[in-house]
């Protein structure tokens, strides 16, 4: 009898394992953020039964981004216990939390809810970096990165239809219950799949020899857990922080603000919500795959590593002023087409500021870093939804949408004036 860490060495090997690494990866992706959306598409229906204000709303969401600003202490347990270990618990914990939604009642139940289900979410994108660098050589990470965050996308896209056949099935209280189960049995096969390269049983030597063969010698894990303090003294992590902190809102409107606007501006109704609140999250599945696709072509005709990194980021950046007309045109549907836009400028520059936390640190402090730039960037999401609870009932949604439009051009700049080219 064999545990499942014990299992005979003369497993059949599967060609490509990495690949089926990131698939099994790319679900956890679509579960988490599926988990964290469905409040947001819910939330015309909730607020209405629970009796919750604009304001309060915002606290709810704000609590959340309290709870995943505590990403460096998830990359730090990543970084100690292991990917397969470490995961696996906060995979089971938020969906055990999602779950537990079904019993909330009033805005400070949610709200409590809600930093813990941040708290155990926020483990997601500092998992994927470390994913991404231990199993892929260099010119591989980009790609791998954007397949994983097409999930975080994916999984929006699932929220719309799944809150509406809930609500007209029994109430939304079944749609955090449906994915809140899909979760945990995604999380008993990520304890029975996943194992690092070294230890992976269906790993072959020719693929453990090619995953070394392209990993940066300067980047090779060093004795020791990482020091938090001695990479906040480092310009690199402060040059892919800083641009999350002013790009991640634009995530957050789609995921937490996006139904209600359309509902109360644009006059949508469930069934509208659920024909059109999807696409953004489709454009922005799209803009995964097109931001290493930018920075692959631009390393082709000679721009090193991190340089078509910034460029693709930039390209997204400008890309991104289009969300500033959403509040501004007529048409729902051209206010739909332009969030569109904003889904796949946001990805497009997202997926590759993130996936640089494994250009630029070592694999044992890679999870860390990611955690910390995660940090940053839901402390945006959280300075940005409270200003917006608190001020959309007097100014509207327009000065939002502006400033949405601008601030990922100030991140290209910071991007390129802070991270160093390395040696």
């Amino acid at each position: 009898m064999f545990t499942l860490t014990e299992l005979p060495l003369r497993s059949a090997r599967i060609p490509k394992l990495r690949w089926t690494i990131i698939a099994l990866f790319v679900g956890a992706m679509i579960l988490n953020y599926l988990a964290r959306s469905v409040l947001g598409v819910a939330a015309p229906v909730i607020l209405a039964e629970q009796h919750i204000s604009t304001q309060q709303y915002s606290w709810i969401t704000g609590a959340f981004q309290i709870g995943v600003m505590l990403q460096p202490l998830a990359g730090y347990l990543l970084d100690g216990a292991g990917l397969r270990i470490g995961f696996f618990v906060c995979a089971a914990a938020w969906s055990l939390v999602t779950m537990a939604h079904v019993f909330a009642s009033g805005w400070l139940g949610f709200a409590a809810l809600r930093g813990l289900l941040g708290l155990a979410e926020g483990s997601a994108q500092p998992a994927g970096q470390k994913l991404v660098a231990e199993w892929f050589p260099a010119r591989e990470r980009g790609a791998a990165g954007g397949i994983y965050n097409i999930g975080a996308s994916f999984g929006a896209v699932l929220a719309p239809p799944l809150v509406a056949w809930a609500v007209m099935t029994q109430s939304w209280r079944l749609a955090f219950v449906v994915a809140g189960a899909l979760g945990l049995v995604w999380s008993l096969a990520w304890l029975a799949w996943y194992n690092t390269p070294q230890r992976h049983r269906r790993l072959s030597e020719a693929e453990r020899a090619h995953i070394a063969a392209g990993q940066e010698t300067r980047l090779s894990a060093d004795a020791g857990r990482p020091s938090i303090l001695s990479l906040l003294r480092r310009r690199d992590l402060w040059g892919i922080a800083l641009p999350r902190l002013l790009a991640d809102p634009v995530w957050g409107m789609l995921s937490f603000w996006m139904p209600l606007y359309l509902v109360r501006v644009r006059g949508f109704d469930l069934t509208q919500i659920a024909l059109f609140a999807w696409l953004p999250f489709l454009a922005a599945d799209l803009g995964c795959l097109f931001g290493p696709a930018v920075a692959a072509f631009l390393q082709r005709r000679g721009v090193s590593l991190i340089n078509a990194r910034r460029g693709a980021f930039t390209l997204g950046a400008v890309m991104m002023t289009g969300m500033a007309l959403v509040g501004t045109v007529v048409s729902p549907y051209a206010a739909i087409a332009l969030l569109c836009l904003g889904g796949f400028a946001h990805q497009t520059l997202s997926v590759t500021v993130i996936t640089m936390a494994s250009d630029l640190f070592r694999r044992n402090e890679v999870a860390t870093a990611a955690g910390l730039a995660g940090l940053a960037g839901n402390l945006g999401v959280l300075v940005f939804s409270l200003l917006l609870g608190g001020m959309v009932d007097l100014v509207g949604y327009e000065p939002f949408f502006i400033l949405l439009g601008v601030m990922d051009l100030i991140g290209a700049i910071l991007l390129w004036t802070l991270v160093r080219k390395p040696a």
